[in-house]
């Protein structure tokens, strides 16, 4: 591997980081995907993993929502 950093548009973050960032459960991030809400991508090994560039432009939505 050439060791590269990987574009921030590009990186991959688990259930309990996007989790952490709501502040909600991680089980709720995964229904969040089930719903249709955010898309997950699936690692070899069958775990979801989420993009970050779409996690934080639902957390903007999500801020500017509750600031009407």
């Amino acid at each position: 591997m050439s060791g590269r950093k990987i574009p921030d548009q590009d990186r991959l973050l688990t259930p309990a980081e996007v989790a952490s960032m709501f502040r909600v459960d991680p089980k709720t991030v995964t229904r969040w995907a089930r719903d249709g809400r955010l898309t997950a991508v699936r690692t070899l090994g069958g775990h979801r993993r989420y993009r970050e560039a779409e996690v934080l432009a639902l957390l903007r939505a999500a801020a500017a929502a509750a600031g009407d």
